[in-house]
């Protein structure tokens, strides 16, 4: 099967899960090696507060990388629309008609939102929102190249 068009759209994260994993345990060991040189001349509080530090650390470390592989994949084929969606590990799939398939405009997907509109698809009643890992400008291109995609494959059956 032949792709006509593909798009990945995901956040713009600098570390990978393994990278944050590895910081930290750098940071960990030099926090803690600094917080027992004090611990062994007798000042006790700062490995308490480092170890308290670390474990916020540690937390804020593990929500940032439990969302940084998030992402949304778009693939059209002369069949199918097939959209994919994964956030925290959670995937979700919706396969639509190509031939079926439309690209709502903004103002008609989510009229008076507070959050900046989404690309919304909608097939024989099934509607799915693509595009929250990107900003507007992307979101609009995305919106265009598939309106154009789609056209093709109206134009090839």
């Amino acid at each position: 099967m032949r792709m006509l068009y593909e798009c990945t759209l995901q956040r713009n994260c600098s570390m990978t899960p393994r990278q944050v994993a590895r910081a930290y345990a750098v940071l960990c060991t030099l926090s803690l090696a600094v917080a027992l040189a004090f611990f062994l001349h007798g000042i006790w509080i700062v490995l308490a507060f480092s170890l308290l530090e670390l474990a916020c650390v540690g937390l804020a470390l593990l929500l940032y990388a439990r969302h940084a592989l998030d992402r949304e994949r778009i693939a059209l084929s002369s069949d199918c629309l097939l959209v994919e969606c994964v956030q925290a590990e959670v995937r979700s799939q919706a396969l639509l008609d190509p031939l079926w398939t439309r690209v709502l405009p903004a103002a008609e997907a989510s009229p008076g939102a507070p959050r900046p509109a989404l690309i919304t698809l909608e097939s024989r009643g099934v509607r799915v929102e693509v595009g929250r890992f990107v900003n507007e400008a992307q979101r609009r291109q995305v919106a265009r190249e598939l309106r154009l995609a789609l056209r093709q494959v109206s134009v090839m059956r």
